[in-house]
C-alpha cells in the first residue's frame, strides 16, 4: 500500500477516534493536511475554534499569518504538511491533558513517519517540548537539532505573535533561516535527547 493511502487511513482514523475525552466536545477532529514527501511539516498544539468547525488546521488568523511567512520564504501551503500534537479542540482552549497528548501521541508519530519531512518546525512551547522534552521555547527557538530521528526546528507560534510585533519581529527572522536549515547537511546539527541544549549547540547556528 502506498504511503499517502497509509496517511489518509490514519487521518481517517483520527476523525473517528475515540481515544480520549475530547472526542465528546469535539464538533469535528483535525487531523492535519499535506501531502507525503512535504519537506516541511508544521506541528502546533491543538485546533482552536476555527479548526474545531472546519476539520482544517490552522485556518483562523494564525493561519493567515502562517501563510503569509510561508509565501516569504517562497512555500505554498500545498508543499506542506501542517497539523497538531492534539487532533481534537480542549474546551475553551484550555491546555491539552497528560492523557489527551497520550492518545494522540501515536497518530502523529505514524504521520511523520510516512510523510518523511526533512524539517519538522514545533510551533509554540508546547509542540516543541513534544519533541524535545522541558525545553524553553525562547532558549532554543531558531536553533536547529536532531530529535528522534527528525530534525527539529523550532519557532515561536503564529498565535503569540498576532498578539506581540517583538514575538512576530523574531517570527519572521527565524522563518528567514528555513531555507538555509533545508540546505543545511543535518548530521552537523546536534542531536539532543535530554532536556536542554547547551550553549555550545546554541552557537552551532
Amino acid at each position: 500500500m502506498k504511503s499517502q493511502d497509509l496517511l489518509d487511513q490514519i487521518n481517517a482514523q483520527i476523525n473517528k477516534c475515540s481515544g480520549c475525552r475530547l472526542c465528546k466536545v469535539r464538533i469535528k477532529a483535525v487531523p492535519g493536511e499535506g501531502p507525503v514527501g512535504s519537506l516541511l511539516a508544521f506541528v502546533g498544539e491543538a485546533p482552536g475554534a476555527n479548526e474545531d468547525r472546519s476539520g482544517t488546521p490552522f485556518c483562523g488568523r494564525a493561519g493567515d499569518l502562517l501563510d503569509r511567512l510561508l509565501i516569504m520564504i517562497g512555500v505554498k501551503r500545498s508543499q506542506i504538511w501542517v497539523g497538531n500534537v492534539l487532533k481534537c479542540r480542549p474546551p475553551e482552549n484550555r491546555g491539552p491533558m497528560v492523557d489527551e497528548v497520550r492518545a494522540c501521541r501515536t497518530y502523529l508519530e505514524k504521520q511523520l513517519e510516512l510523510i518523511g519531512p526533512r524539517l519538522v518546525i514545533p510551533l509554540g512551547k508546547f509542540a516543541t517540548d513534544h519533541f524535545i522534552p522541558e525545553a524553553r521555547i525562547s532558549q532554543v527557538k531558531g536553533i536547529p537539532v536532531r530529535s528522534g530521528g527528525f530534525l527539529i526546528y523550532p519557532v515561536y507560534h503564529p498565535a503569540a505573535a498576532l498578539r506581540s510585533s517583538a514575538v512576530l519581529a523574531e517570527l519572521e527572522k527565524d522563518f528567514k533561516k528555513i531555507p538555509a536549515v533545508l540546505s543545511a547537511d543535518p548530521h552537523q546539527f546536534p542531536i539532543v535527547g535530554g532536556s536542554k541544549i547547551s550553549e555550545n549547540q546554541v552557537s552551532l547556528f
